[in-house]
């Protein structure tokens, strides 16, 4: 059975970066070796995996490395393990892959998943306890037993404390931030819409925050207060910025061929712990080339 990784844990005393930091704290370890191990997210910062090598680290912060050698990765262009215990995988699902299987295609994340637990010799399955769009990008969970994968469905508005994503829209925003709540409905052709009648369907409300933005497009961060169906795509189309790349909800603003939407940030309770688990991927670099540096305006 494959086991969690055991943590060496150090206290910052001094403004630092994190490779550095690594190399004094490992004496002895070489360069190489420490880059090997923030690449195999083998580096927590305050309880959350990073693995950037200049990651700036402040006084008080807790640092904690593990060593294992023999920590199994997981080989998917498709999917990257962000973390594993005995309980729950985390993973960086890529655009265009299904999160669990549907009438139409076999090939998901859960697939991908499951032949890793069999190839690492673990006797168990995933389970489902949330979903990505298709095309959506980003970070999920996914329960290692029933026990796990009841308390997160039970709980999962309770556990997780934290969801946001990051998105290219299509045109220029004005704001720098604001919110979209409307009630949500789906028509016979599975197209979800806001219901111009108050209190006719769920209730959703969805808040953002510009970053930057250029006279043909914005990068802003969403924060979703519900989790409704498609929710992100119908409540920036409903603003006239529909998310680029939208070929469901979107205007034809597609300009690096993909859905320009990546759920970056996940926090939420350990469901056997109940310890506070806080991860985050960074923007996509293609989102960011988007963008040329003579016409940011942040």
């Amino acid at each position: 059975m494959h086991k969690a990784p055991q943590y060496t844990i150090f206290k910052v005393t001094e403004r630092d970066a994190l490779l550095p930091f690594i190399m004094k704290s490992l004496q002895g370890i070489s360069r190489n070796k420490a880059k090997a191990i923030l690449q195999g997210n083998g580096v927590r910062v305050n309880k959350k995996i990073v693995s950037q090598h200049d990651f700036e680290l402040t006084q008080g912060m807790v640092v904690e490395i593990s060593k294992k050698k023999d920590r199994q990765t997981l080989n998917s262009r498709f999917v990257k393990l962000v973390y594993e215990d005995s309980h729950i995988i985390v993973i960086d699902k890529a655009p265009g892959i299904l999160s669990m299987a549907n009438n139409h295609s076999a090939f998901c994340v859960k697939t991908i998943l499951d032949e890793y637990l069999h190839r690492t010799h673990q006797k168990c399955t995933v389970h489902v306890v949330h979903r990505l769009d298709r095309d959506t990008s980003g970070l999920m969970v996914y329960a290692k037993n029933m026990k796990a994968e009841q308390i997160l469905e039970d709980n999962w508005h309770e556990i997780v404390t934290d969801r946001r994503y990051i998105a290219v829209l299509s045109g220029k925003i004005e704001q720098k931030k604001g919110m979209v709540e409307s009630w949500l409905k789906e028509n016979k052709q599975m197209v979800t819409y806001s219901s111009p009648d108050e209190g006719d369907g769920k209730y959703a409300l969805t808040r953002y925050r510009t970053i930057k933005t250029d006279d043909k497009h914005s990068l802003v961060e969403l924060k979703l207060e519900t989790g409704r169906k498609n929710q992100i795509r119908v409540h920036m189309a409903d603003i006239n910025h529909p998310v680029c790349g939208d070929v469901k909800y979107g205007n034809g603003d597609n300009p690096i061929d993909r859905l320009c939407l990546h759920a970056y940030r996940l926090d939420f309770y350990h469901p056997m712990t109940s310890e506070l688990m806080k991860f985050e991927t960074p923007i996509p670099k293609t989102f960011n080339a988007i963008f040329s540096s003579k016409e940011q305006d942040s």
